[in-house]
């Protein structure tokens, strides 16, 4: 401890929790309100995923919190069951990654597709900016993405044409504020302000602007006592989890929340030079958190990469900075919550348009298909999936879009027919892995050869022959006397390419 001290980590960390606890703060109320939760589920997490998940996590500069990559999933399973369902449903996925992460399956979660988790990133920013457009608007958002992007004209119409003699939206005007605010910060702000977000810049000039001119717009709902907004579950809502619906939502919720959080941690193992991460770790952490959280009511929490490089550019040092960031949220909750209900609701809103947008980045196609078009087909699939239909759907396209891609790349075959200067005869050369996506065109090739061909297979470059490609040849070898033909094949080496049956040379 005297080391900590001495060697000025504590300075370095204290900087770090208020960098943290800043770019937090708004994030955590603003995440809330675009889960159909009030503001308070929001910095309960927010504490939690500091207090508790950042003592324990298997990553120490990472900064556990709501997640805007949630914020769908949410909003969907309160409008469907109602807030009561949310506790029970974010235990129990708690629970499954708990028991995954003592398990030691962490690392396993690292084996998504970084196309499907992209793409599902990009889908969840483009629900979100659709969402929080309208209430930016002073306006309640739909249930469905293509929903909300329908409605928004019509509800920024109206909200230009609803106010008495064509005064100018109040609330739009705020979110927009909001957003020129962040954007002209992050373009213009002085290398030694770097720490400063843009984000608490925006709410403190928009809550000022809002608070002096007395502007009638909505404005957040904090409780005046943090405790009172605790929601225990009850016997009730936790039998309903019985319900295959709950099950597959908290399922759903484990997944996600853990790839997002895995992903994360290895973003910020590349961003410092310090411990790396303990995925298994940081996986029972997490679970341990949401735990908590679906204990409290509370909104679900993941690792959030906005936060964590954020402490990790402020220069903390160890997971004490995480700790202290969670600390000043239950302080400024408990002792300033007359200040939080001053905010805006659009100015937050605003924030949430603007962290969509960033989500989005189109630049990520082209980066993607780096390492082929497949991929990058894939993080398109998985983003018009999720945006046309649901975050679940969405992501199992993706999964099935990639696992499709493996089996292609798996399965390439070159063949190759040569015709030998002497009359009659022919080499079939094969490349490659021969499997059952193959064979339509392996018998295209076999059916090409003439009649009275005596055809020789060459398979030193074959690596694998599954059972139809090889019955193909045997079907093939056994009717070739009736077209004059025959094939000349070492049946035993094949065999040795057949998996479970593979033999040295």
């Amino acid at each position: 401890m005297r080391a900590y001290f001495s060697q000025g980590l504590f300075g370095r960390d204290l900087l770090g929790s208020v960098v943290v606890f800043l770019v937090a703060l708004p994030l955590c109320m603003g995440i809330a309100i675009a889960s159909g939760m009030p503001p308070s589920a929001g910095l309960i997490t927010g504490i939690v995923g500091g207090v508790v998940v950042g003592a324990i996590a298997g990553s120490p500069l990472q900064v556990s919190g709501p997640a805007a990559g949630l914020a769908v999933l949410v909003f969907e399973l309160v409008r469907e069951h109602g807030v009561a369902a949310l506790g029970p449903v974010v235990l129990l996925a708690g629970l499954i990654q708990l028991v995954a992460g003592l398990c030691r399956v962490g690392v396993w979660f690292r084996m998504t597709s970084p196309a499907v988790v992209a793409g599902m990133l990009s889908g969840i920013g483009i629900l979100i900016v659709a969402s929080q457009s309208h209430v930016l608007l002073d306006a309640m958002p739909k249930a469905r993405g293509l929903e909300n992007f329908a409605a928004l004209p019509a509800a920024a119409w109206e909200s230009v044409t609803g106010f008495a003699e064509g005064q100018a939206p109040v609330a739009m005007m705020i979110g927009l504020g909001t957003i020129a605010i962040m954007l002209g910060w992050e373009k213009l702000r002085p290398a030694r302000l770097r720490f400063v977000p843009g984000a608490l810049l925006a709410v403190v000039a928009m809550t000022a602007l809002a608070q002096f001119g007395a502007l009638d717009v909505k404005r957040v709902d904090v409780p005046a006592n943090l405790f009172s907004a605790v929601s225990l579950p009850s016997m009730g809502s936790l039998f309903g989890l019985f319900d295959a619906t709950l099950l597959i939502a908290a399922f759903t919720f484990a997944f996600i929340a853990s790839a997002e959080t895995l992903l994360s941690a290895a973003a910020v193992d590349r961003m410092h030079d310090g411990v790396r991460t303990n995925f298994d770790r940081e996986l029972t952490a997490q679970g341990v958190g949401n735990l908590i959280c679906g204990f409290l009511g509370a909104l679900p929490m993941t690792g959030v990469i906005v936060r964590s490089a954020a402490n990790v550019q402020a220069g903390s040092a160890t997971r004490m900075a995480t700790i202290m960031h969670g600390a000043w949220l239950l302080a400024f909750v408990m002792l300033l919550p007359w200040l939080m209900r001053m905010t805006p609701v659009s100015c937050l809103a605003g924030i949430l348009v603007f962290t969509g947008v960033k989500m989005v980045n189109p630049k990520q196609i082209k980066d993607l298909a780096a390492y082929g078009k497949g991929t990058a087909a894939v993080y398109v699939a998985t983003t018009v999936a999720i945006v046309a239909t649901d975050l679940l759907t969405g992501v199992i396209v993706g999964f099935a879009m990639s696992l499709l891609r493996l089996a292609l790349l798996s399965s390439r075959l070159k063949m190759d027919v040569l015709h030998h200067d002497e009359p009659g005869h022919a080499t079939l050369h094969l490349e490659g892995s021969a499997t059952f996506l193959k064979v339509p065109s392996m018998a295209r090739t076999l059916e090409a050869v003439p009649p009275n061909t005596r055809l020789s297979v060459v398979m030193d470059r074959l690596h694998h022959v599954d059972q139809a490609s090889l019955e193909l040849l045997r079907e093939w070898g056994r009717n070739a006397s009736k077209r004059g033909c025959e094939l000349i094949v070492d049946w035993q080496e094949l065999g040795r390419r057949v998996e479970g049956s593979r033999q040295p040379a």
